[in-house]
């Protein structure tokens, strides 16, 4: 027997310098470099230039640390949106901005200081604002390296900062827009308020954390007048609180005028309510809802059995209209000398404690509201700090213990507080405590930045008014601000009433947020429910802050009367001065400048809080979007992205401030994500150990693994990263690399379609087909902000549709037909055709891999994201059919699997096949099905199930077919005979 040929070298095997290996992490930074030396986001703007703009408008995050997987997540999916519309055509450019004041940088500054045994309080205001300034620009030039890192493009050497004089400056003057057009007013009411940080907090700055061993009380107030029920008089009413240091401020007592309350008497109450010997009778009422008299009687101690309690007295909530008490700590006269009134109160509640609240209008909504409305005004007892102030009669300055100790301590400080601290012992001495006890579990507000407990704290603040008549304010479409003017709001005098709500005709701040909501689209759908509920029942924007590291609230205030001053001349020298100078312009020295020469500096208050740094993100879009810094951008942005817990923030504070100042929404559309848990589905903390770190994540894997993590999972909702996690989508990734190396290889050295007009072969014109129907699935999905849809139905089709099926399908004619055989080149056409389609598609999703591949096969050809969404043939196919011949071919492939398991063969390529006739779709030959299925042969059966035996033909020497023509193994089948002989002819 002759020896045989290795025929190796007449295969066409795929040919590629492209690496199966990615080495993401050594070769993503080499990428970077040639972008940023090129100016990819320079020729991007100029190769769309004059095309429809998309604006996406960067929501700001804190310059005050490493990036965390939620930023990643979130600036990827920022990334994608825009390089998305871009590959659709658009304009889209992308400038990236920060949040530079307030406190989480002007926190951090403090915790420096502290380390170094400094206070803030020491160093002058100018030279702690210099250094919070230092801080936030550091983290901005760390934060920018790394989103750069992720693959971001943007404008990285113009990025927009709220500390930018310029910002600082626009910022003032939308804040002059609301005291211009009569929306602004200084009021005192209770504000969420942190003791250790010592300003006031917004909503959005506040968290909730469960408690287990927070304090109840019950306190007994003895009744002095009862009109309508006069057997109450002498009688206690009895209150219950989970906060004893608000007893020190209580002015008045609730009921709820329909509920039914009852008046218990028994002598035991006696030792529980202090009476001391020769106090008179010991008979003791006490007052109590009835519905809670069970609950009252377990919790209190002071009771062994029910059976000596007698209900003397029941009756509605309403009989008690008119009825007057006094406080615990009358004895001490002065404040506490002054007699209680109960009030009707709507939100009392027989959901726990006692049915009757006590009011403390310093320190609660609801009791600020009803005192309020009956002539009772706050008395700003609690300091900055949480103490009592010096000269308050009860914990005071001049409050000490036996040892001559100063008791007062911060109203949340536990020890003070709790069961057996000042006020209490206060209480139980004075005969009123009931019982006291610290094991009351609820939620319970803390400072999300210092996680210290918060307080309710009445102080004059400022506020834009949400529900005051708006009708000098039009409509704007044009994004325009309105013109000055307007009535200036008045402000108080040392404690200033808030404004009343005024609702008439026109629209309101509420109203015209509400209307916008209805008009934006929200992705996903139900984000429009959450910011409509959050603006229906909010409050007034509460905007000042009393700290340092922020942008004053430039205003002036008439020490007399102490009317805002509302002058547009005045403002604009103090919005340039700004804008000129910093925040740092607005000091005492030049109130004269600003006043101009008809007003006396004497004659004036300058405010010297801070505004809410929500404000400042809110007001964004007037100094980036319409600003000539960035003229690629305009007003309003087509989408505002950011996640779920900014329709408490960013998404409602920008919503207010452009409502508010050009009756319209900043935005058309607003894009929310949930929040990346681990791979348990636990929230992330340092202190759990389960966090995950992106930047450790590149060094590892690549930024394209992050990127294309974010864009597979579900990021409307909440979702996960972990090892695992990260391992699938590692696979994920080699799929789609994997494909287009095939690409790349079996494309080598093709110059385009050289088929002559041939007809295309129904297998491709089925493929082509199928290219279509993804073509219009991405651009929806594209248009859907569906990018998890997007990447998984691009990786199933390169995975399923392409490598396991079309590839597997005409490896034998890549590799075995002759170079010009029509079947081949119509093969490669069509591979060409993919390869332009799916490399423009994978774009956006892994950038740094999409470049790679592109310049792998144009070194020369510029950069893949330059181009723009491919054009893909619009060819039909019978798709049924060929579903249904798929469909057969798994049967296939299944009924195979057993023979290769127990060695009977080693490939398909040695079955026989026999499969059901009336499976077979029409029009395909048993030749064709053998090719299709990669099978010696198939024939049609009268049986419903797939038969697979060993074929008895010989193997082809060179395509490995075992075909009847090939005589002997290592022969040569007729068209692999052809073949060669051309190219031995050939040399």
């Amino acid at each position: 027997m002759t020896e045989q040929r290795d025929y190796r070298d007449t295969v066409f095997l795929p040919k590629t310098d492209f690496p199966m290996k990615a080495g993401l992490p050594q070769k993503e930074p080499g990428i970077l470099a040639r972008w940023q030396d090129e100016g990819i986001y320079q020729q991007l703007r100029k190769a769309r230039e004059g095309r429809e703009k998309f604006i996406l408008h960067d929501g700001p995050p804190y310059a005050n640390g490493n990036m965390h997987i939620g930023h990643a997540l979130n600036h990827v999916l920022k990334d994608t949106v825009v390089r998305t519309q871009s590959l659709l055509g658009k304009d889209a450019p992308y400038v990236p901005g920060w949040d530079c004041h307030g406190l989480p940088i002007e926190w951090k500054v403090e915790e420096l200081y502290r380390k170094q045994k400094r206070d803030k309080k020491d160093v002058p205001a100018k030279e702690f604002r210099a250094e919070c300034r230092a801080y936030a620009a550091k983290w901005v030039d760390v934060q920018r390296e790394q989103l750069k890192r992720l693959g971001i493009n943007g404008r990285w050497d113009k990025p927009y900062l709220t500390m930018r004089p310029e910002a600082e400056g626009a910022i003032v003057a939308e804040l002059h827009k609301f005291a211009e057009t009569g929306q602004l007013y200084r009021g005192a009411k209770p504000v969420m308020w942190s003791p250790v940080e010592e300003t006031a907090l917004a909503d959005a700055e506040v968290e909730y954390a469960d408690l287990t061993d927070s304090p109840q009380i019950d306190v007994a107030f003895e009744i002095m007048e009862c009109p309508n029920v006069p057997e109450l008089v002498g009688a206690h009413a009895v209150i219950w609180t989970t906060t004893p240091w608000t007893i020190p401020v209580n002015q008045a007592l609730a009921y709820g005028p329909d509920i039914e309350y009852v008046l218990l008497q028994a002598s035991f109450f006696a030792p529980a309510i202090g009476t001391k010997p020769g106090d008179g009778s010991m008979d003791f009422k006490l007052l109590i809802a009835k519905e809670l008299q069970k609950a009252f009687l377990e919790r209190n101690t002071c009771t062994e059995v029910a059976a000596g309690i007698q209900e003397v007295w029941t009756g509605k909530g309403s009989d008690l209209a008119g009825t007057v008490a006094r406080h615990p700590m009358h004895h001490l006269g002065g404040f506490y000398a002054k007699p209680r009134p109960m009030l009707a109160g709507d939100f009392v509640t027989t959901d726990s404690g006692t049915g009757i609240v006590h009011m403390a209008p310093d320190h609660g909504e609801d009791d600020f509201d009803l005192c309020k409305a009956n002539g009772i005004d706050p008395v700003f007892a609690v300091m900055g700090d949480g103490r009592y102030r010096d000269d308050w009669l009860w914990l005071g300055a001049g409050d000490v213990d036996a040892d001559g100790k100063e008791r007062r301590r911060s109203v949340i400080n536990k020890p003070f507080n709790a069961p057996d601290g000042p006020i209490c012992n206060d209480l139980r001495e004075a005969g009123a405590l009931l019982s006291a006890s610290a094991d009351y579990q609820h939620s319970y507000p803390h400072s999300w930045r210092s996680k210290a407990k918060v307080i309710y704290r009445c102080t004059p603040q400022w506020f834009i008014a949400i529900d005051e008549e708006l009708s000098h304010l039009p409509p704007l479409p044009s994004g325009e601000g309105p013109g000055v003017g307007g009535s200036p709001s008045a402000a108080g005098a040392e404690h200033p009433s808030p404004t009343p709500t005024v609702k008439g005709k026109g629209s309101t701040l509420r109203s015209t947020a509400l209307s916008e909501i209805e008009r934006v689209r929200f992705v996903p759908e139900k984000g429009r429910n959450r910011l409509r509920s959050m603006v229906e029942s909010r409050p007034d924007w509460l905007i000042s802050r009393q700290r340092a590291w922020g942008v004053p609230i430039a205003l002036f205030v008439h020490r007399e009367g102490g009317e805002l001053l509302v002058d547009p001349a005045v403002n604009a020298r103090i919005q340039a001065a700004i804008a000129a100078d910093t925040v740092d312009a607005w000091e005492d020295s030049r109130a004269g400048e600003f006043l101009g020469p008809d007003r006396h500096p004497d004659d004036y208050e300058m405010v010297s809080d801070i505004l809410d740094v929500w404000f400042d993100s809110g007001s964004t879009h007037a100094f980036v979007l319409e600003s000539d810094e960035w003229p690629e951008l305009s007003s309003p942005a087509d989408l505002y992205l950011e996640g779920s817990d900014q329709h408490r923030g960013w998404f409602q504070s920008s919503l207010l401030e452009s409502c508010g100042t050009r009756g319209r929404a900043p935005y058309d559309a607003v894009l929310t994500h949930g929040f990346t848990m681990d791979p348990k589905g636990m929230k992330m903390s340092k202190s759990l150990g389960n966090t995950v770190d992106p930047l450790k994540v590149m060094e590892q894997y690549g930024a394209d693994i992050i990127r294309l993590w974010a864009l597979s999972v579900d990021y409307t909702e909440d979702h996960r990263i972990g090892d695992e996690i990260l391992k699938g989508v590692g696979d994920s990734y080699r799929k789609l690399r994997n494909t287009f190396r095939y690409l790349l290889g079996a494309l080598d050295g093709f110059v385009g379609d050289t088929s002559d007009g041939a007809p295309v072969p129904e297998l491709e014109q089925y493929v082509l087909a199928l290219l279509a129907e993804l073509d219009a699935k991405l651009l929806r999905a594209a248009g859907d902000y569906d990018f998890n849809a997007y990447t998984r139905r691009l990786v199933d089709f390169c995975s399923e549709d392409l490598s396991a099926f079309f590839f597997d399908i005409r490896k034998d004619s890549l590799y075995c037909d002759g170079p010009d055989d029509p079947a081949r080149r119509a093969y490669r056409t069509v591979l060409d055709t993919l390869f332009h389609a799916l490399v423009r598609y994978a774009a956006p999703v892994l950038v740094f891999t999409a470049e790679e591949i592109w310049t792998t096969r144009y070194p020369d050809g510029g950069s893949v994201h330059l181009l723009e969404w491919p054009v893909v043939p619009a060819i039909a196919a019978d798709m049924p059919r060929w579903e249904a011949l798929r469909s057969l071919r798994e049967q296939v492939t299944e009924a195979i699997e057993p023979l290769r398991r127990d060695k009977t063969i080693r490939s398909s390529l040695e079955a026989d096949v026999t499969v059901p006739a009336a499976a077979v779709p029409s029009g395909f030959t048993d030749e064709a099905l053998a090719e299709l299925f990669i099978t010696a042969s198939v024939t049609r059966g009268d049986s419903d199930a797939v038969t697979v035996s060993r074929t008895s033909a010989s193997k082809c020497g060179r395509c490995w077919r075992l075909l009847p023509s090939v005589p002997e193994d290592g022969a040569l089948c007729g068209r692999c005979d052809s073949v060669v002989g051309e190219l031995d002819g050939a040399k």
